[in-house]
C-alpha cells in the first residue's frame, strides 16, 4: 500500500519501546470501558521500572485535564525527583496534546514514544467543535524546550488506532 505524503512515517522501535508503548495502548482500551476517550500512558525509568501508568479520566471525573499524561505525571512527579524523571521515558498511546506536551515539558521527562499521531487521530475525532484539539505538534512544544526532548512517534499505528475505532461521536 502507498503511504500518503502528507502523514507522518511509522517510527521503528525497539521491543522495549514495543513492550511499554503496548502498555500504553492497553491503558487507553481499559479508558474507553470505563467510559472515558481511549487514551493511556505509561512513564518508565531509565532503569525499566515503571513509575506511573494511567488512562484518560474525562468522562468519569469530568475533570477536563485529566489526559492519560498528565494524570500518569501527577502520580509520577511527587514521588521521583526531576533528575530521575530526565532518564525517563513517557509512551502514551497517542501524540501528546498541546497540555500534556507542557506537562511533559514542566516534568523534566527526556524521553516520549507514542503510538497514533494527531493527524490521524483528527479523522476519528472528525469536525465536531467538542472534540478538536489545538493543532500543534508535540514536537513543536518539545523544540521549544531549552532542555532536549526526545520524541519517536508515531509508531505502532494499527495497534494504537485500534481502539478509537468507533470511540468518536460522529
Amino acid at each position: 500500500m502507498q503511504q500518503d505524503p502528507s502523514l507522518p512515517a511509522e517510527a521503528a522501535i525497539d521491543a522495549r519501546d514495543g513492550l511499554y508503548l503496548r502498555q500504553a495502548i492497553a491503558q487507553a482500551e481499559r479508558a474507553r470501558e470505563r467510559g472515558n476517550r481511549p487514551f493511556g500512558a505509561v512513564i518508565v525509568g531509565a532503569d525499566g521500572a515503571v513509575l506511573a501508568e494511567a488512562g484518560n479520566a474525562n468522562g468519569e471525573t469530568g475533570d477536563c485535564t485529566a489526559h492519560a499524561e498528565v494524570s500518569a505525571i501527577r502520580i509520577a512527579s511527587p514521588r521521583y525527583p526531576r533528575e530521575v524523571l530526565a532518564g525517563a521515558t513517557l509512551y502514551s498511546s497517542a501524540e501528546p496534546c498541546v497540555m500534556c506536551a507542557g506537562a511533559i515539558f514542566w516534568s523534566n521527562i527526556g524521553r516520549v514514544v507514542y503510538g497514533i499521531d494527531a493527524v490521524r487521530l483528527r479523522v476519528f475525532r472528525g469536525e465536531r467543535a467538542d472534540q478538536r484539539d489545538a493543532e500543534l505538534s508535540c514536537r513543536d512544544v518539545f523544540a521549544a524546550s531549552p532542555h532536549p526532548i526526545e520524541c519517536i512517534g508515531p509508531a505502532l499505528l494499527q495497534e494504537s488506532s485500534a481502539s478509537h475505532q468507533g470511540a468518536w461521536k460522529a
